[in-house]
């Protein structure tokens, strides 16, 4: 009875192996869980009661169940039978590839990670490059929203910032659902986007198949009440402007838009559109932006490019620790009066449902350019705009800060007679101006010599990068700028 018993290393190590695991799944990952569903909960509740937001059912819906239910929709699986009918593939594969896309698209949106750590590193960011400012809200236009109402912000894209800064002023009014690019397919951002309620979206597939499933998951989202942020342009302005808008998202929304108020459970959700401008000081991607411009210049390789981000970042923290260090200027949003789809579809007597793919193209074009000319009218003209919009006028000629700051003046009473929002820092023009002009000299694009700012020779194209910005609030400026 009081013999010892042996065991080899080996066999001890397996035991303690299977020990620990036991521990882990049947004690530790329950507790997690339990910790973590019960600080969902509690951030829901305070969500609620404090900021008024209501989530809908199809964000706190558990992953696992939107991609069966999105791999079993009736237009997905006639949409698999189809393809496999054509013989190139067996109907199995083809279930296997559907399956792939859902778990790709569809996102794992947890409440918590939005509230307490996405809202905060958003917050943090945006504040520590920028001075954040809401410029404009068209409050009485917004108050008259039906609040069962589908949601969706349409926004310019100048910068990845725009992800994070317009998450971030949102925030105390909805809880956004993005469409990301597969550049950010990457761990571990690709798990916390996806937290955040984010869906990846592969631009231009040609893949039928994979759009279908895409467009299913889209819509799911719009008739479930899911606020959702795009971006119509399909990707970053290249040379400051506008884009033409890009109608996928906003096809797949409204292909199966129907305006009737009668339906089931109280009827059907309308779908608004709220414009959102917004405008950047200075955008950290200007210069390779710009690059694509010229195709045949030379890239930077990857480790160049690294190294070029690394000095860029050991630079801005060499000026902030010898406290030389200054944020890149006034970032501002404005947003804009909403277009009702119900009230635009009555008005026009569409009922997109029945309209075949020629004829909803047509009028998703319509939509399209009436949002886009809505999202350019407020958009915010910000000091380096303005400065920026009258240096590249005549990019030869050097002014004196007088002649400068009077024509700033003009084209600021100008802008404002055209109904263009102004974001003037501290309702003091002088003060506007005084930081559009610093905010150019400080990097170099405009050159100051005997009292006199001109375009640094090689810098006329950033410039005009910086007055695109505005350039479509006034046809004659937009005539003057480069192109």
């Amino acid at each position: 009875m009081n013999e010892t018993v042996a065991l080899p290393l080996w066999a001890f190590a397996i035991l303690a192996g299977f020990a620990g695991w036991a521990a882990l799944v049947l004690l530790f990952v329950p507790g997690m869980r339990w910790f973590f569903r019960r600080r969902i909960k509690m951030v829901i509740h305070q969500i609620g009661g404090r900021l008024k937001i209501e989530l809908p059912s199809f964000k706190l819906t558990r992953r696992r169940v939107l991609i069966d239910r999105l791999f079993h929709d009736r237009k997905v699986q006639a949409a698999a039978a189809a393809h496999a009918s054509t013989g190139k593939e067996a109907l199995s594969e083809v279930w296997r590839r559907i399956d792939r896309y859902a778990r790709e698209i569809v996102p794992s949106f947890n409440a918590y990670v939005y509230y307490r750590i996405g809202y905060a590193l958003a917050r943090a960011a945006a504040r520590a490059l920028y001075r954040v400012r809401i410029g404009f809200v068209d409050e009485a236009a917004l108050a008259q929203i039906d609040p069962k109402s589908t949601i969706v912000f349409v926004i310019n894209h100048r910068s990845n910032m725009d992800y994070v800064l317009v998450a971030f002023l949102a925030a105390e009014r909805a809880t956004l659902s993005f469409a990301v690019g597969e550049w950010a397919r990457i761990w571990p951002l690709q798990q916390l986007i996806r937290a955040m309620g984010a869906y990846f979206v592969r631009r231009n597939s040609g893949d039928a198949l994979y759009r279908t499933v895409l467009s299913r998951y889209v819509q799911m989202a719009s008739e479930a009440g899911v606020t959702q942020a795009v971006f119509p342009e399909g990707g970053l302005t290249v040379d400051g402007r506008l884009r033409p808008p890009k109608f996928g998202l906003l096809d797949y929304m409204l292909k199966t838009f129907d305006e009737r108020e009668e339906g089931n459970e109280g009827g059907r959700r309308d779908l608004v559109f709220i414009p959102v401008g917004l405008n950047y000081d200075r955008v950290l991607e200007d210069r390779s932006q710009l690059l694509k411009l010229h195709p045949e210049a030379p890239r930077p390789g990857r480790l160049r490019g690294l190294g070029i981000t690394a000095g860029f970042f050991l630079r801005n923290l060499a000026q902030a620790l010898t406290g030389g260090w200054h944020r890149f200027g006034y970032a501002c949003v404005n947003f804009g009066a909403p277009l009702s789809m119900r009230a635009y579809a009555r008005e026009r007597g569409v009922h997109f449902p029945t309209l075949d793919d020629a004829q909803r193209r047509a009028e998703v074009g319509v939509v399209a350019a009436r949002l886009m000319d809505a999202i350019g009218r407020v958009i915010p003209v910000l000091p380096v705009s303005l400065v920026a919009s009258i240096l590249v006028r005549d990019p030869s000629r050097a002014l004196g800060e007088l002649e400068l700051k009077a024509a700033a003046h003009a084209r600021m009473r100008d802008l404002e007679a055209r109904g263009a929002h102004l974001y003037i820092p501290r309702q003091d023009h002088d003060y506007a101006f005084g930081v559009g002009l610093r905010m150019l000299t400080l990097r170099r694009i405009v050159l100051e010599e005997d009292g006199l700012f001109r375009p640094a020779p090689g810098e006329t194209e950033t410039l005009a990068y910086y007055a695109n910005a505005i350039a479509h609030l006034d046809d004659a400026t937009a005539d003057r700028v480069l192109a």
